[in-house]
């Protein structure tokens, strides 16, 4: 299979596979990403931390890193990684706390940097990537948005982070949403249907679905609303780049939560200024 389009290139080195964004190719003399492939549960599986898995795990998942970060022109020691935990957390990496993420339990969804050499890292299973980059500052940003960050509106946490510490102007920040769960596949009922009602007022992000043992059903575009979240942020339309690629639809090559349940491996998002 090939996930490449009109938006990212599916890429295949040796034993390594995964997507990139062509609109990011454009800078690839400044900033490298990936977002990788495949779902071999011993292997292209990516996790964070060593307390949470065991001993042999931590080696195969460092070894993962190793693999993916070779072949995008990166050392796999400057991976910073993030303790995830659905929050709308994003932390600014810079020389004082660097090692935060990984020496203490400080829970953050997204990471921004302007410095080079740190490989910003964050895993994935049908929540959605967002890569941030403002080519003028030379700023990036690698957010974890699952349905939970975004109706915390994740998205807008970082952008505005960015202005804040890097004095960025939204409309120069480009914003590539990576593979996610579609509206096709995200069923929910009335609890996270109010809650996206809550946090957007938007009624076109909400399919009417079914009625299954009695409780009624709603499909969710959680891509849609980053879009426009992003749009209210000041970020120009062509500027938000959607790579199209549902996580359950393509489920075969990447990891899906609602596919895998609770065995889902993950898929890593890296973005390094170089």
């Amino acid at each position: 299979m090939d996930l490449s389009n009109d938006i990212v290139l599916d890429i295949k080195k040796e034993n390594q596979e995964f997507l990139q964004f062509k609109k990011l190719q454009k800078y690839s003399n400044l900033i490298s990403h990936c977002y990788s492939l495949g779902i071999d549960k011993n292997y292209r599986t990516f996790r964070a931390n060593k307390e949470s898995l065991p001993e042999n795990e931590f080696e195969k998942n460092m070894n993962n890193y190793k693999l993916l970060c070779e072949k995008n022109n990166l050392n796999y020691k400057n991976i910073v990684k993030a303790s995830q935990a659905h929050t709308d957390n994003v932390l600014n990496i810079n020389e004082t706390n660097l090692r935060k993420t990984i020496d203490t339990n400080i829970k953050v969804d997204g990471l921004i940097t302007d410095k080079k050499n740190k490989a910003l890292s964050l895993y994935f299973a049908d929540c959605t990537a967002l890569f941030l980059y403002d080519p003028i500052k030379n700023v990036i940003g690698d957010i974890h948005s699952g349905w939970r960050g975004t109706v915390q509106k994740i998205g807008m946490v970082a952008v505005q982070k960015m202005q804040e510490e890097y004095n960025c102007n939204p409309e120069d920040i480009i914003c590539c949403i990576g593979p996610t769960i579609r509206q096709c596949h995200f069923q929910v009922e009335e609890d996270v249907k109010d809650l996206f009602m809550q946090a957007f007022n938007d009624e076109s992000i909400i399919k009417v679905g079914e009625v299954v043992d009695g409780k009624q059903k709603y499909y969710i575009d959680a891509v849609k609303a980053n879009i426009n979240m992003m749009k209210s942020c000041g970020l120009k339309e062509e500027n938000i780049i959607d790579s199209g690629i549902c996580t359950v639809c393509n489920s075969d090559i990447l990891h899906s939560y609602r596919t895998e349940k609770q065995n889902a491996g993950r898929n890593a998002a890296i973005m390094c200024l170089i």
